[in-house]
């Protein structure tokens, strides 16, 4: 029975100790998590919208990937004028 004898003993307390300090810990650590979760930006921004090609194809031009000719052919499917 509980508390018969010498009570709970030497390894008893050692043992309520150790849960206490484990539990406190889970406890704050569970605190300090959810505050910096709140705090932190999001990792995953707005969505925002699409780019237009347009913008894509000139930016492609302007670096060099595509010469004039490839650059007015493609622009001219996306306005959809082709072969013009």
């Amino acid at each position: 029975m509980y508390g018969w004898d010498d009570g709970m003993g030497l390894w008893g307390y050692v043992l309520m100790s150790i849960s206490m300090v484990v539990v406190w810990g889970a406890i704050i650590t569970g605190i300090v998590l959810l505050a910096r979760s709140l705090r932190a930006p999001s990792p995953h921004p707005l969505q925002q919208s699409p780019r237009p090609a347009e913008d894509v194809l000139a930016e492609r031009f302007a670096r060099g990937e595509i010469d004039a000719l490839e650059y007015q052919n493609r622009l001219s499917v996306l306005r959809g004028q082709p072969g013009a």
